[in-house]
C-alpha cells in the first residue's frame, strides 16, 4: 500500500504526461462477472488520489456501458483525468455476442462521435486502434484518426496489438503516442520486434493484462472451475485445463521474490512490469484493471519496488514455459502476425 502520489512520465515523446501506472477500467461493465459500481466509483476516485491518471476504456466494453459509466468521473475531474478509449470492434445488429473489426475511415469517423457522446466530453486524449483489420492500409486508417485530431476531436494517437512494421507504417503519417499490447511475465512476444520499434520512434508501451488477467496474482488456478460463466477468462485456453494447472506451478519463483520484498504476487507482477521502462529503456505504462480500492492501492505499491539483477533473472524463464495462448485464435493479436 502507499499514500504517496505515483511518479509520472510522459507517454512517448508526442504523448501526454501521466501517472507511471494507469488503471484498466473494462472490467467495471464487462468481461469479468459482476461488478459493484459504487465500489468501482470509489476505486476510481482512490486511483485518482494515488495519482494515477490514465484511465483505460473502449467501445467494445459492455457496448459501450464502460464509457458511460467512466463519463461522470471523467467529467467531475477533467483537468486531472487522461481519457483513453478505442475503437474497431464493431457489433453486428442483432448480434450482441460477435465483434466484427473494422478499421475504414467512415467507420472511424462514425465510432469517434459515438465514444465522444457516450463520455460527454469535447475530446479524447488518447484515441487507440483496438485491433488491425489487415483488409484496410494502416495508412488510410491513421489518416483518419489524424483528422480526428485536426478537427479537436481527438488529442493522442495510439495503437494496440499492432506489429512493428505496422508501427512504422503508421507513425510516418501521423506520430503515435502509444501502443498497447498484453506484457506480462508470462506475455512477452512484443519483445523481439515491437519494443524496439517503439524505442526507435518514441512511442511508449502501455501493457495490459500486465497481471495475466489476475493468474498471476494467485487470485484464481482454474477458470472454468472457479470463475462464473459470464466470466472472459473460460475462453483463454492458457487459464483452462490441463494449461491452467501446469501455469499455476510458473507462480513459485513470483512467491521468492514476493516474500523478499513482503509483498503481493500481483506487486511483483507490476514491479517487473513497471521495470521494463529502465530494461528496454522507453516508456513503459502498465494498465492493470481492478473494481477495488484496496486492489488499486496494492498495485499503485508496486511503483515503489525496484526488482534485482538476480531477482529479475529468477523470473526470466518463465514466460517460456508457459502452456497456452493468450487468444483462442492469435490472428488478431500482434505476435499472430509478426
Amino acid at each position: 500500500m502507499t499514500n504517496g502520489r505515483i511518479p509520472t512520465v510522459r507517454l512517448g515523446a508526442t504523448g501526454p504526461e501521466v501517472g507511471v501506472q494507469g488503471l484498466g477500467c473494462m472490467g467495471m461493465s464487462f468481461a469479468y462477472g459482476p461488478s459493484d459500481a459504487q465500489e468501482s466509483r470509489a476505486t476510481l476516485e482512490r486511483a485518482l488520489e494515488l495519482g494515477i491518471t490514465l484511465y483505460d476504456t473502449a467501445d467494445a466494453y459492455g457496448q459501450g456501458e464502460n464509457e458511460r459509466f467512466l463519463s461522470p468521473f471523467f467529467k467531475a475531474n477533467r483537468d486531472q483525468v487522461v481519457i483513453a478509449t478505442k475503437f474497431a470492434l464493431s457489433i453486428p445488429p442483432g448480434e450482441p455476442t460477435r465483434r466484427v473489426i473494422r478499421n475504414d475511415p467512415p467507420y472511424i469517423r462514425q465510432a469517434v462521435e459515438a465514444s465522444l457522446k457516450r463520455l460527454d466530453v469535447d475530446e479524447i486524449d488518447l484515441y487507440y486502434m483496438h485491433r488491425r483489420d489487415v483488409n484496410v492500409p494502416i495508412e488510410e486508417s491513421v489518416g483518419a484518426m489524424a483528422e480526428l485530431v485536426r478537427q479537436g476531436k481527438v488529442k493522442h494517437l495510439g495503437l494496440s496489438e499492432v506489429t512493428a512494421a505496422e508501427l512504422h507504417a503508421a507513425h510516418a503519417i501521423h506520430p503515435i503516442a502509444a501502443v498497447q499490447s498484453e506484457w506480462s511475465l508470462f506475455s512477452r512476444d512484443i519483445e523481439p520486434n515491437v519494443v524496439p520499434a517503439a524505442r526507435e520512434l518514441g512511442v511508449a508501451l502501455v501493457p495490459y493484462s500486465p497481471l495475466g488477467r489476475g493468474f498471476l496474482t494467485g487470485s484464481f488456478t482454474h477458470a472454468d472451475k472457479e470463475l462464473t460463466s459470464d466470466d472472459f477468462r473460460r475462453q483463454q485456453p492458457r487459464y483452462t485445463g490441463e494449461n491452467a494447472a501446469a501455469n499455476a506451478a510458473l507462480l513459485d519463483p513470483i512467491r521468492t521474490v514476493a516474500a523478499a520484498h513482503d509483498a503481493s504476487l500481483g506487486q511483483i507482477a507490476l514491479a517487473w512490469a513497471q521495470q521494463q521502462t529502465t530494461v528496454h529503456n522507453l516508456p513503459v505504462v502498465p494498465i492493470p484493471g481492478t473494481r477495488k480500492p484496496s486492489r488499486v492501492e496494492e498495485n499503485a505499491g508496486a511503483t515503489a519496488i525496484v526488482l534485482t539483477e538476480s531477482e529479475l533473472a529468477a523470473l526470466e524463464p518463465i514466460a517460456s514455459k508457459v502452456a497456452g495462448d493468450r487468444y483462442a485464435d492469435m490472428r488478431f493479436s500482434s505476435a499472430g502476425r509478426e
